[in-house]
This record gives C-alpha cells, sequence and structure tokens, in this order.
C-alpha cells in the first residue's frame, strides 16, 4: 500500500540500480551464445551465483530429493572459431582448454596471483618454472587448512574440432555460503568462444535459491494471516450488513485480493521448488492479483483521504480521474512484475526493468501526492465544520500514514545500507527481509484501516450525511446567525477546494454537486 508508493517514490531513478542484483526467479542460468570478457591475462564469462546450504545427505548416488546440494553442468557446450580451430590438426589432442570455476565468496582470493605479489589470473611460464601452477591454467592458491577451496572442472577441445562439451556432472556443495560460477580461459587463440547450456544449482529443500526459499515460508504465514483478517471483517460485515458503507464493500476487495495474492506465491514457489521451472499460468495469476492489489490498495488510500462515504458522498467529477489513474498504474505494474517474475534465471534480465521502474515511480509519486493532499483538505473542512467525531477518525488515519511513512523512510535507509554494504551477496541468507517488510508493514496499515472503519451499529456517526445538522452535533445548540456563518465559511472552503483541485489536476467538478453540497 502506502509502503511500496514512499519506497518508489524516495527512491526514483536509484530504483533501478538497487535491483541490478540478482533477483531470482529459479535456480537454473541459462547460456545463449554468451561471450568471454578479457580480464587481465584471462577470458571469462560469470556463469550464476546462488546462496547454497550445504547438503544434508553427502551422497552422489542419492537422488536430488534425499538431501544433496548441487550445481549440476546440463550439458554445458563451448564453440571456439573456425580460425581457431584450423590452426590445429585433427589428430592433435587438448588443442584448447576451458575451465569451470566455483568459489565460495569467502575463497575468492584463492583465485589468481595475488598471493604471488601479481596481478596475473592465468598461470604464466615463469609463475610454471617455479612450481606454483601449470601454464594455461588459471591459478589456484592451494589451501593451507581444510577449508573448502575453489573447484576447478576441466574441458579440453580436441583436434581441429569447433565444439567442446562438459561431462554432465553434479558437483556436491559442502559447506552452505554464496557461490559463483566462472567459465575461464587463458589461450588467447580461444577468443571469440561462445558458451551455450545450462547449469541447475540445487538446495538440500528443493530448487529455490537460498536466499528466496524463506519467502515460500513467509507467503504461507501471510497467507494465513490474511485469512484471519477476512474472518474477522467478514463476521463483522454480516453482523452489521444492515448499517454497512460503501467504503466496506472496497476495504473487503483489499483483503480478498490481498489472501488470493498471498495464496498464489505460496503455490508458486512450491511449484517452482519442486520442479525448478515456474508453471506459467500460476505465475500469471499471481502476478496479476499483486498488480491488481497494489492498484486497489492505492485507490484505497486515496478516495479514503479524499473523505469518501464520511465527508463527501461520491467522488464527482474526480472519478474518471481516479479510474483512470488506476487503469493506467496497472497496466505499467503488470508489466514490471511480468518481467521480473517470468522465465528462468538470468542475471541480467534486471536491465529490462529500468524501463519499466520509472514509469511506475511515477505514477506512485503521483500517488502520493494526491493522496497527502486530499488527506489535508479534508482535515481542513473537518475542523471548519467542528465535526470531532469525524476529525478524530481522521486524526487516528493520519497519524497511521505518518508513522508508516517513517518506518518506509527508516526502512529505505537501510535497504541503501545493506546493499552498499554487501556487493557481493555475503548476506543472502538475510535478503528475503528486505522484500518481505513491504508485505507486512501494507498488512498493517490494512489492519489500521479495518479497525478505524470496521462495521457497526450506529455507522451514521462516521458516514456522510446531507444533514448539515449532523456536522454540529457535537457543538451543542447554536444561533441561527452563527450557524449560518459557520455555513458560509464551508461553502467558501469546498469552492475553494474544487477550484484548487481544478486547477492542479485539470478536473471539472459537476455543477450538480456543487449545488447538492
Amino acid at each position: 500500500m502506502l509502503t511500496r508508493t514512499g519506497h518508489a517514490l524516495l527512491l526514483g531513478l536509484l530504483h533501478g540500480i538497487l535491483f541490478l542484483c540478482d533477483r531470482s526467479v529459479a535456480s537454473i542460468h541459462e547460456y545463449h551464445n554468451g561471450a568471454f570478457t578479457p580480464r587481465s591475462n584471462s577470458f571469462f564469462f560469470h556463469g550464476g551465483s546462488e546462496g547454497l546450504y550445504a547438503s544434508a545427505v553427502l551422497n552422489l548416488t542419492a537422488p536430488a530429493y534425499e538431501g544433496n546440494s548441487s550445481i549440476q553442468f546440463d550439458p554445458i557446450t563451448f564453440k571456439r572459431t573456425k580460425e581457431s580451430a584450423s590452426k590445429h590438426g585433427n589428430m592433435q589432442q587438448n588443442t584448447g582448454l576451458v575451465e569451470a570455476i566455483i568459489v565460495e565468496i569467502q575463497q575468492r582470493d584463492k583465485i589468481g596471483g595475488r598471493y604471488l605479489n601479481t596481478d596475473d589470473i592465468c598461470c604464466t611460464r615463469e609463475l610454471h618454472d617455479q612450481n606454483h601452477c601449470k601454464v594455461g591454467e588459471v591459478i589456484i592458491r592451494p589451501s593451507e587448512d581444510n577449508s573448502v577451496k575453489p573447484i576447478r572442472i576441466q574441458t579440453f577441445f580436441e583436434g581441429d574440432l569447433e565444439e567442446a562439451s562438459m561431462s554432465t556432472e553434479a558437483i556436491p556443495i559442502k559447506k552452505t555460503g554464496m557461490y559463483y560460477l566462472y567459465f575461464m580461459f587463458c589461450d588467447p587463440q580461444l577468443q571469440g568462444t561462445v558458451i551455450n547450456g545450462r547449469t541447475v544449482w540445487r538446495n538440500p529443500h528443493g530448487y529455490l535459491p537460498g536466499k528466496m526459499a524463506p519467502l515460500m515460508t513467509f507467503y504461507g504465514f501471510m497467507s494465513l494471516a490474511y485469512l484471519l483478517l477476512g474472518l474477522f471483517w467478514f463476521l463483522q460485515f454480516v453482523r452489521h450488513w444492515k448499517h454497512s458503507l460503501q467504503l466496506h464493500y472496497h476495504i473487503t476487495a483489499v483483503i480478498a485480493l490481498g489472501m488470493c495474492e498471498m495464496a498464489f506465491w505460496y503455490y508458486e514457489y512450491g511449484n517452482l521448488n519442486s520442479t525448478g521451472t515456474r508453471p506459467l499460468g500460476i505465475t500469471i495469476w499471481a502476478v496479476t492479483f499483486t498488480a491488481i492489489k497494489k492498484t486497489v490498495s492505492r485507490l484505497l488510500l486515496l478516495v479514503v483521504s479524499m473523505g469518501y462515504g464520511v465527508v463527501r458522498p461520491t467522488l464527482g467529477g474526480i472519478t474518471t480521474k481516479v479510474a483512470l489513474l488506476g487503469i493506467v498504474y496497472f497496466i505499467a505494474s503488470e508489466a514490471l512484475e511480468l518481467v521480473e517474475h517470468l522465465g528462468n534465471i538470468n542475471d541480467f534480465a534486471g536491465k529490462a526493468r529500468l524501463f519499466l521502474v520509472l514509469p511506475v515511480a511515477l505514477l506512485d509519486a503521483t500517488f502520493i501526492v494526491w493522496i497527502f493532499s486530499s488527506l489535508s483538505k479534508t482535515l481542513e473542512k473537518l475542523q471548519l465544520r467542528r465535526n470531532t467525531a469525524k476529525l478524530e477518525l481522521y486524526r487516528r488515519f493520519t497519524n497511521s500514514l505518518a508513522l508508516t511513512v517513517l518506518l518506509s523512510v527508516v526502512w529505505i535507509g537501510y535497504e541503501l545500507y545493506f546493499n552498499a554494504t554487501d556487493p557481493l551477496s555475503e548476506l543472502w541468507q538475510r535478503a528475503w527481509i528486505i522484500s518481505a517488510f513491504w508485505s507486512v508493514l501494507s498488512y498493517l496499515l490494512l489492519i489500521v484501516i479495518c479497525i478505524l472503519w470496521a462495521p457497526s451499529q450506529n455507522p451514521t456517526r462516521y458516514a456522510y450525511s446531507e444533514d448539515t445538522n449532523d456536522d454540529f452535533e457535537d457543538d451543542g445548540p447554536l444561533s441561527g446567525s452563527g450557524a449560518r456563518g459557520i455555513g458560509d465559511t464551508v461553502t467558501k472552503l469546498e469552492r475553494k477546494e474544487r477550484k484548487n483541485i481544478d486547477h492542479v489536476f485539470g478536473l471539472a467538478v459537476d455543477r450538480e454537486e456543487d449545488k447538492r453540497e
């Protein structure tokens, strides 16, 4: 709800940068003609990175579901250029070497010759003569203790063949950590080589990446939380359905959408965890419910802030603008969610999000400005009307929003700190809390709204009434002249408010509404 809008408003252009880190959708990394990049005296290709838990059963013959954690090459092929292949005879062996290096992030300093006071990554003739390494191979520092060292898997080109294939094997993970996979070669003649295939990263609990696994449990708990809130709201609604307001139906819709959203995500994560790929239909439903719920939640905050059902019976000429903003936001949000969640892992897919983040951020900013502008005018109107009951209701609502914004700003600061101090995702086991926080805060704000606008036997105290005497029921008897003076002040304020809204948003307020008020 507001937490998401505040998040998008304050981050704005930084939003895309913060999310350039890998947003995994399954532990499957696919490579399609991936090119190697030169670095120092080597050429490398980043094959992926994931948080992996140690295997519960270190048995390569056991099925994966029995507790193995592994990285499987399934399969991988390297294709060099015809020019490179033609430089060798068809009877020659080992005419080119490509290495797959798996390294736990805390052991990253063991790759390269830094411990030998050199910036070289590949072994040189001089280092080979000193028995530090072998020419043509990546330098890996030998372990001085029993700690896990980088894993090296070598694949050779044979003769004048243009392609070489890795053996299909699964590398067991014996230690919990953030693992990086690099494909590297040292021979300059292999420049232009491309990689195709995929790797499957599996945790003991299934195919979900380590930093995503807790979210499945989280969505399960959130589904139950929305169910409990829905039961509470439904019981209150049934008890006092004869006195229900139109606003109660909007709140009911948000609760139902939140319940469906969390249930779909829990079910989607469960399928992803068991199969390694996302079920297209379920994912689209989950994404769509998320976009609808985000849109309806923002619209609920907006109409409540405008005083709908409490200060004004309808939105009048503003209805079209509110509906249009909601439709545009839904389309932009749906597109962004689809890009984030559809398909298998692609570590660089986040770049596509940059074209979709900005429209959503601008629309979020529009919601925020309109919400607080409307809330300020509603409070001012209630203050002039001296309606203490409704004024107290909106003051509580304003305090809740203020507290929500404060918590949002603090958490955004923590996100910035978290991403700045953890560029290599070493704190991957806590990363799920970042996104989970916004869902929890949105849920808490929804609870506040449910409490403030709970159905009751006497809703007229907070409902809109055309009788102006109801607006002064807490003030006691007033003289005729005094009442007219206050009524004139209110009428002028309402007309001024409409003019301001027309000026800012280009709205045309119906004259019929002016006459009613």
